[in-house]
């Protein structure tokens, strides 16, 4: 496998740079290493290979503790030694989309990129037609990379994805910082963030109620969700 250096600094190119915290580093190794490993073992074994970001960003970010500026996970994913045949990046904010295409435009002008701009809540059944339709002879495999920025993600998302598509997926969730901080109002009734979230409405009876408890709640009603997606 060739060696890839998963933290890749750029200058401040004068578009949208959203600051991060130091953490985004560890982030941005993770991506980049997984990214490496799935180009480089499934490239000879699939015709196509997909890489979706839900929340692209703007493409660059910058480390609050150090004013390093590095490529984010969906220009990390473009820089890959070997490449993804298709790139779909979803991005809510305009002003962050925006930057991202000129990026793409100045840097990976040869890629075959696909933007989609809104809530991907409410735009999956338009990432899902940019999605390559697989048939003999030409095989499609996917790796969805999301890192929602709060608990904004429904559930119902991913399951559209995983029961339609072969795709691995790499979700980074967002339980410490909104979950804490907003457990009382998720907690009240009528409130739906937590249902959409997890995909089941029941979990005011199953959670204990103790706050200390909810992020190992969160943790791992995903993972039997996920689980239960095979």
């Amino acid at each position: 496998m060739i060696k890839f250096n998963t933290l890749i600094e750029v200058k401040d190119d004068g578009l949208c740079i959203p600051e991060v915290r130091q953490w985004s580093e560890e982030k941005y190794r993770l991506i980049g290493a997984y990214g490496n490993i799935f180009t480089t073992s499934m490239r000879n074994k699939w015709n196509n290979l997909v890489y979706l970001d839900l929340f692209a960003g703007a493409g660059y970010s910058k480390i609050k503790e150090t004013g390093k500026i590095y490529r984010s996970s969906p220009l990390i994913a473009l820089s890959l030694p070997y490449k993804f045949t298709h790139y779909i990046f979803c991005e809510e904010n305009p002003k962050k989309i925006d930057s991202l295409r000129k990026r793409v435009a100045r840097d990976f002008p040869d890629k075959n990129v696909t933007f989609i701009e809104g809530d991907i809540n409410e735009k999956i059944e338009i990432l899902k037609s940019k999605i390559p339709i697989p048939s003999k002879g030409n095989t499609v495999l996917s790796f969805s990379f999301i890192d929602p920025y709060s608990l904004n993600l429904k559930f119902s998302t991913i399951q559209s994805l995983g029961s339609s598509f072969a795709m691995d997926f790499l979700i980074l969730l967002a339980t410490g910082m909104d979950a804490n901080r907003n457990l009382k109002y998720y907690l009240k009734e009528g409130n739906l963030k937590v249902d959409n979230f997890i995909g089941n409405e029941n979990w005011r009876n199953e959670f204990s109620g103790n706050r200390f408890d909810f992020i190992p709640y969160l943790s791992k009603a995903y993972d039997k969700g996920m689980t239960a997606l095979g």
